[in-house]
């Protein structure tokens, strides 16, 4: 790592020390073989904590600290950059009319969920244990090449499956989104009706072979069902852009050293 991502930054002439930016780039994804990005990341959202808190206090606002979940009590820090975005920030109410004009830009992207009629053969291990994915990969790559893309032999070759569903020729029945394991379920989504996995999925449980039998798409919902979801989703990216604005008029007023606020 360049020595130039080592460096303290500097926010108005308070120190964040690069222990601390090494600590919060824990927290921030960034490809294996780029780290700096992690740690411009972590600078970065350092900095504008900084920022926040160094004008809270300007400001002269008490830390009121509330249960954000059971058991997860706000720090000090943090009840003090809520008030000061709850005095900050005007966020004009989300009308009636954005409402339907967002809904009617595509009402196709608010549906029910989809039901998949699924089968799966699965070759058991513990993906921690090396030589045993090792092992059962090999197995459920020669399961699928005897299958050959045949998915009328599917629940004949199910019968060597590891999974209890070999009783019924690997039928899993009706599933929808959540009703598996996240590996499982994005393999599933990329299947046409009928098809089979290419390859060998690899979850917590091992490596399956799944095949979409049918697939159900998820109705499109009328507009009074989804007003609600839709005015919370506005709500929101009004709350980001006015905070994002915010931050940024009180960056062209600092002096900040060893970090920057551009998008990363």
């Amino acid at each position: 790592m360049s020595t130039a991502f080592l460096a303290d930054v500097v926010v108005n002439g308070e120190t964040i020390p690069s222990a601390a930016i090494a600590a919060e780039a824990q927290n921030h994804q960034a490809p294996r073989d780029k780290p700096g990005i992690a740690w411009r990341k972590a600078a970065q959202a350092l900095a504008i904590r900084a920022l926040l808190l160094q004008e809270a206090r300007r400001r002269g606002l008490k830390a009121r600290s509330e249960e954000l979940a059971p058991g997860r009590i706000e720090t000090e820090e943090e009840a003090l950059i809520r008030a000061l975005l709850d005095e900050a920030l005007t966020i004009p109410p989300v009308t009636d009319d954005a409402v339907r004009a967002e809904w009617e830009k595509d009402p196709d992207r608010y549906r029910s969920a989809p039901l998949w009629d699924v089968s799966h053969i699965l070759c058991a291990c513990d993906p921690r244990d090396e030589d045993g994915r090792a092992a059962a990969e090999a197995r459920a790559a020669a399961l699928l090449a005897r299958l050959d893309g045949d998915a009328r032999g599917f629940a004949a070759a199910a019968r060597d499956s590891d999974c209890d569903s070999k009783a019924s020729g690997g039928h899993l029945g009706q599933l929808g989104p959540g009703d598996t394991v996240p590996e499982f379920e994005a393999a599933l989504r990329t299947l046409p009706e009928g098809g089979i996995s290419p390859a060998p999925v690899l979850s917590r449980h091992g490596w399956h072979i799944i095949r979409l039998n049918a697939v159900a798409p998820g109705q499109v919902l009328p507009f009074e069902s989804v007003r609600p979801r839709i005015a919370q989703a506005l709500e929101k990216a009004a709350w980001a852009r006015a905070s994002r604005d915010f931050v940024e008029s009180l960056a062209r007023g600092a002096q900040i050293t060893g970090a920057s606020l551009a998008p990363i």
